[in-house]
């Protein structure tokens, strides 16, 4: 037996160092984006380490019970103006615009809806420290990464009122608290383990991302409209059961045979109580180069509703950015579907992992986000339940990797790039690995 029985059983592959890394590019060499650091020229990278995710201690409520249907912090924000006359007269005391960034979209967006609550603005500079080195806010509360509001324009100071837009349309007002000039090197060495610009998230923090980062308290004034809908976290509190375990079940991809077939037997899991439904609530922002487009994820995810049909499985969607940031995502997403009414939440094997852009190695091991999930759970409110090993087989379907073994069953497999072959190729695609559906509208949009 193994250290995660409490979770299910299964055999841990240790950690391997990764190779020595091939790149020449390092964080020095986005010294523009990046505060200044001492970064050799060539140099071992090692897997993350999980001393990265062991912060001071904060804050614990470990009566999951009491965290039943609760938003983080005990309130639900909702920071969306009511009246016309309210959202006037916030539009008329601002003195500046803003067109917001995809990104920048998103994060407003959940904080005025209350995805982020207990947030009611932008990140300011000790409250953004303090994420950073403990994930958790000042008071102690637990929260996965940073929410920041980032710029380069030199004349943006405290104390302003801006009008945050996106195109022609009125999203919320900032007035700004504080401007400060992060260290972007520490910050992505914290929160994702790595400040290396092969990791996606640390590329996303160097390229993407301004010069300063501003705090500030937001008034919503109208949510974007988007070709995937997205309700707010009250919306969907309102369609779920209050006396049964709401199973929050985050994807980025299609959902494919093996996906499915998880969800539905995460229901089953003895951490679930009975009668529980499962929440698939995928992402549609944005995310890694090289994943599907959010518009064509959520048409696969609406014809695979539609083909799936039943009382125990809902379906929402997230407008939410990706960080690939590893276990300190999984806990991000653990507090979002919090606030949106989930008990528990499906931990996939590398949650939120991400390969180096040059070497093709992983950056955190297989159950580094389970582990610390598990770590954090309690203290966050949500009860982690680590995904099934599912492989599929001629003899009985899909079962678990461990059974297949012990029966010497005969698997079969399909890697992802083999698919997308295929995919491309007009070939035909087994149904055991793919739904019909969610094939076509993958060459419809391909």
């Amino acid at each position: 037996r193994t250290a995660r029985d409490s979770f299910f059983v299964i055999p841990l592959k240790p950690k391997n160092t990764m190779k020595l890394s091939l790149a020449v590019l390092s964080i020095a060499a986005t010294a523009t984006a990046f505060t200044s650091v001492n970064t050799p020229a060539a140099r071992t990278v090692s897997r993350v380490s999980s001393d990265v995710f062991a912060p001071m201690p904060v804050r614990a409520e470990t009566q999951l019970e009491a965290a039943k249907q609760t938003p983080h912090g005990g309130t639900l924000i909702d920071l969306i103006l009511k009246s016309d006359e309210e959202k006037e007269a916030a539009v008329a005391a601002c003195t500046k615009e803003l067109q917001l960034s995809p990104r920048q979209l998103c994060d407003v967006e959940l904080i005025m809806n209350g995805g982020f609550s207990p947030l009611t603005g932008f990140m300011d500079e000790e409250t953004y420290k303090h994420v950073v080195d403990n994930v958790a806010l000042p008071d102690g509360l637990i929260f996965g990464l940073p929410v920041v509001f980032d710029t380069d324009d030199e004349d943006l100071s405290p104390g302003d009122k801006v009008l945050l837009k996106d195109g022609d349309r009125n999203i919320a007002t900032i007035e700004f608290t504080d401007k400060y000039t992060p260290n972007k090197a520490y910050e992505t060495k914290e929160c994702y383990g790595t400040s290396e610009i092969e990791h996606p998230g640390s590329l996303m923090v160097a390229t993407e991302r301004g010069k300063y980062y501003m705090g500030g308290k937001i008034s919503g004034l109208n949510l974007p409209v988007r070709d995937f809908p997205c309700k707010t976290p009250a919306e969907v509190r309102e369609t779920l059961p209050d006396d049964v375990d709401v199973v929050a079940f985050q994807c980025r991809n299609p959902v494919h045979r093996a996906h499915y077939e998880l969800f539905t037997r995460a229901l089953d899991d003895p951490l679930v109580g009975e009668n529980g439904v499962v929440l698939v609530h995928p992402t549609c922002g944005p995310t890694q180069a090289d994943d599907i487009p959010g518009t064509v994820r959520y048409k696969t995810y609406e014809v695979l509703k539609e083909e799936t049909k039943n009382d125990r499985t809902r379906w929402e969607y997230l407008p939410y950015s990706m960080h690939m940031a590893g276990p300190r995502e999984a806990i991000q997403h653990m507090m979002i579907r919090k606030n949106f009414g989930c008990t528990h939440f499906i931990i996939g094997r590398d949650m939120a992992g991400s390969k180096s852009s040059v070497t093709g190695e992983d950056y955190y091991g297989a159950y580094d986000a389970q582990d610390f999930a598990k770590e954090k759970g309690g203290e966050l409110g949500v009860m982690p339940v680590p995904s099934l090993n599912l492989v599929y087989t001629d003899e009985e379907g899909y079962v678990t990797a461990d059974e297949a073994k012990e029966k010497n069953l005969s698997e079969k497999k399909l890697s992802g790039t083999k698919f997308r072959q295929m995919l491309r190729g007009g070939e035909d695609i087994p149904e055991w690995f793919a739904f019909k559906s969610v094939v076509k509208v993958l060459r419809e949009n391909n």
